[in-house]
């Protein structure tokens, strides 16, 4: 089960000035290539105590040069592990294209304000979603969650404001190196990473 994967690569001048710069042209090629979820990410955390990485796939919902946000719950086992732990890891696996982006950072929380406001973006049934489900934690049955939810659909029907659960909010990663991959022939790959000295960002070029 293998590909031979292109013979253009990825050279250092081709590079934009900054990781940001060079996300957005990857990001719009990726999407304009017509990748299901091309926001969609691989987002992995680590357990303080046993050090046991966990991985689960989150959709991005904004970037820019402050960082990568996504929304999940913070009592998750994501949210419970970055709260002791704050390092994370992002990879955009853009299988059908051959490239891969790797971020490596540090999570904090974004501001209450910020969150309300994208909340108020979601769908009517994601704003419900968001109270019924206590992220990770164990539920009796699919009947039980399905119940759950109709309680919360009749107190709060559509078209009336649902409030922003306490426990819910967003992540901002602020990367400390963004590598960019591209797939080449005889699995030389093309691995260029960024890496921020201080304040400024330096390329270098990795080993396949």
């Amino acid at each position: 089960m293998r590909e031979q994967y292109r013979a253009e690569g990825l050279a250092e001048e081709e590079l934009a000035e900054g990781p940001m710069a060079q996300f957005t042209r990857w990001f719009e090629e990726a999407a304009a290539s017509g990748i299901f979820e091309p926001n969609a990410m691989v987002v992995s955390t680590a357990d303080p105590a046993t050090g046991q990485p966990s991985s689960r796939t989150v959709l991005l919902k904004q970037y820019d040069e402050r960082g990568f946000v996504f929304y999940t719950n913070y009592g998750s086992r994501k949210g419970r592990e970055l709260a002791a732990n704050p390092r994370i890891s992002l990879l955009f696996p853009w299988h059908p294209i051959a490239r891969q982006v790797i971020v490596n950072g540090v999570a904090e929380h974004t501001g209450r304000d910020e969150t309300a406001a994208y909340f108020r973006t979601r769908p009517h049934g994601s704003q419900l979603g968001a109270w019924a489900s206590e992220q990770s934690s164990k539920v009796a049955s699919r009947a039980e969650l399905d119940r759950l939810y109709g309680d919360l659909a009749a107190r709060y029907p559509e078209g009336e404001q649902v409030p922003v659960p306490p426990e819910w909010g967003g992540f901002r990663v602020r990367p400390s190196t963004i590598e960019f991959w591209q797939g080449r022939e005889n699995r030389l790959h093309d691995r260029l990473r960024y890496a921020l000295t201080d304040t400024n960002w330096q390329v270098e070029r990795l080993c396949p």
